[in-house]
């Protein structure tokens, strides 16, 4: 005998054109050795700020117009966001118009705070400056590219003339806000260095030292630092190095917001901005689902749900997270991917036969121990295999929770038939039932829905009324019955049946009313045995149906009958025809 390790093949390298690409090197000649946020935990909210307006919008092949950017910013003041980045007034009229309109409608809150976009040259400040004008509570966010590959090859520009134009750039928003805007206007200053990921961690702080000698920040005078990942270069930890070695050296710390707005290049935007939360990053820029240039900014969702399912409290509304989702898609004209975090159509739901078993038996043990706790199931710790939050809890319904397809087993199966039509199928029930879905799913190779699931249940246990477009089957059919009970001998029965197309009435005794029935029909020539039994009623009150399930032998034949009747006697007779029936098709 061989392990597999001796006879697996060992994978191979590519043609692709490796001697192009080095590993990230930003963080050489830099001591990182005493870092600290490893072994820190996440136990609140950042400051969040949705640039779906800006960053967001100048993504979309087509940009929002007007209607559709009001409504995505109404959104996002519903859901709680107090910092909105709103546009880049000095590079459309476009967008100045647009901030204007907010401002003149009173849209903006008293608590929220919007920000505007610049590069910093005069011109393009003053513009940006003026569209704020009567504005309760804005930002001005000025920025200027300080790495070395824009320096060297886009402009031309060393250390010290990139450094002025940063400089100048503060000044001019200094200048302007103190000329345009009035004391009615809570103003603010935020800067950001790009790309700061792949700028000298040294030269980032020193253009950062230079703006706030500039800007002064004070109490009652913060400044915002933004550290963008503009382009995703390195693993989440190498970021978190970059945002802690920041937030060491900066001075007047206390009086600085650090900011991180990571883009999504790499795949791991998330995971960038949440492991800069714990090295030290106080806000953080993003847009709703991960809009954005290329990749996408951070996916401001997925982040807030992270911290949710952890017990932090996001300080956003996602409690209709399809509302949500409809509407950026409305907005954007994107569509969310179906797998998409949270908000994907199908993130809450299992097709897999072993994962819906094991959520079937874990929501009913959650109804157990609320029952037996007298409590509802939302006062308990959520703990549910492969759901790492409550859907109900984003507004979804457990009826997404389990789908059925050709991958689904018993435990979806019947989950759903006892969430839809109220029918707890026995276990060996269930068995049997999972395979007539599993021939039909076998077969149109297509997903099961729950009304596909009542059709195939129906068709093959419950008896075909005339008016419905399944093929009307089964020998027996039962008109009506009769019983009286024989004090201390045995009960007889009555009971009027169709045979085919013949009526006729048959009589039979027994120990109750299934003895009996199962009695008479030997009288045609059926021989049937009672194996197992199992009834409950489908609903509750003087009018309720209930439902019989009834194992039986049939020659040599063992298989279900299904019975549903107002009457519990007539029901369990319905399930013995039922499985009759079965027997002879």
């Amino acid at each position: 005998m061989r392990h597999d390790s001796q006879v697996r093949a060992a994978q191979q390298p590519t043609a692709m054109p490796i001697h192009k690409y080095r590993p990230f090197a930003g963080l050489d000649g830099y001591d990182l050795s005493a870092r600290t946020w490893p072994s820190q935990t996440i136990t609140q909210a950042p400051r969040w700020l949705s640039t779906d307006l800006r960053d967001g919008n100048q993504a979309l092949i087509e940009p929002m117009d007007p209607r559709r950017k009001r409504r995505m910013f109404d959104l996002l003041v519903r859901m709680g966001f107090k910092e909105i980045e709103v546009g880049f007034p000095a590079a459309s009229q476009t967008d100045f118009d647009f901030v204007r309109s907010i401002i003149d409608d009173g849209a903006i809150p008293d608590d929220v705070t919007i920000s505007v976009l610049t590069q910093a040259r005069t011109d393009l400040i003053e513009r940006t400056v003026s569209s704020l004008i009567g504005t309760p509570r804005g930002t001005v966010h000025v920025y200027n590219a300080t790495a070395p590959v824009f320096r060297e090859v886009v402009f031309r520009n060393d250390r010290g003339a990139t450094k002025d134009l940063a400089i100048k750039g503060t000044q001019d928003v200094v200048d302007f806000a103190e000329k345009l805007l009035d004391d009615q206007t809570v103003f603010g200053l935020e800067y950001s260095p790009e790309i700061f990921t792949d700028t000298e961690l040294d030269f980032a702080l020193e253009v950062c030292e230079a703006v706030m000698d500039v800007y002064q920040p004070e109490p009652g005078r913060e400044i915002i630092l933004n550290l963008p990942a503009t382009v995703e270069r390195a693993t989440p930890n190498t970021y978190a190095d970059q945002i802690e070695w920041m937030s060491r050296n900066l001075t007047r710390r206390e009086h600085i917001a650090i900011s991180v707005h990571p883009h999504n290049d790499r795949g791991t935007a998330v995971a960038a901005a949440e492991l800069a939360m714990m090295a030290g990053a106080d806000r953080v820029e993003g847009c709703l689902f991960g809009q954005g240039e290329r990749t996408g900014n951070v996916d401001l969702v997925t982040l807030s749900l992270n911290l949710f399912s952890q017990g932090v409290d996001p300080q956003l509304d996602l409690s209709d997270i399809d509302e949500i989702r409809r509407t950026v898609e409305h907005c954007t004209q994107m569509d969310v991917h179906p797998r998409h975090p949270y908000g994907g159509d199908l993130v809450y739901t299992s097709f897999s036969g072993s994962h819906q078993d094991a959520l079937k038996k874990a929501f009913e043990a959650r109804d157990a121990e609320a029952a037996a706790a007298g409590i509802t199931s939302d006062e308990l710790i959520w703990a549910l295999p492969y759901l790492p939050i409550d859907p109900k809890d984003v507004g979804r319904t457990y009826e997404a929770v389990i789908r059925v397809n050709s991958q689904s087993g018993k435990g979806g199966i019947s989950y759903l038939m006892k969430s839809e039509r109220n029918l707890d199928l026995p276990r060996r029930l269930q068995i049997e039932f999972s395979r007539a879905v599993q021939a039909f799913t076998d077969t149109s190779g297509s997903e099961v829905t729950a009304d596909d699931l009542w059709t195939i249940f129906s068709d093959e246990y419950l008896p075909v009324g005339s008016g419905s477009e399944l093929e009307q089957w089964g020998r027996f059919a039962l008109r009506g019955t009769r019983a009286s009970s024989g004090g201390d001998g045995p009960d007889t029965l009555s009971v009027d049946l169709t045979d085919g197309d013949r009526a006729l009435t048959l009589e039979g005794a027994g120990n109750g009313p299934i003895a009996a029935f199962v009695d008479a029909l030997t009288t045609v020539g059926v021989d049937v045995s009672v194996l197992d039994y199992a009834e409950h009623a489908l609903s509750e009150g003087g009018d309720a149906t209930a439902a019989a399930y009834v194992e039986c032998s049939v020659g040599d034949k063992v298989l279900w009958g299904v019975g549903i009747d107002p009457s519990i006697t007539t029901a369990s007779l319905k399930a013995i025809i039922s499985a009759v029936n079965r027997a002879e098709r």
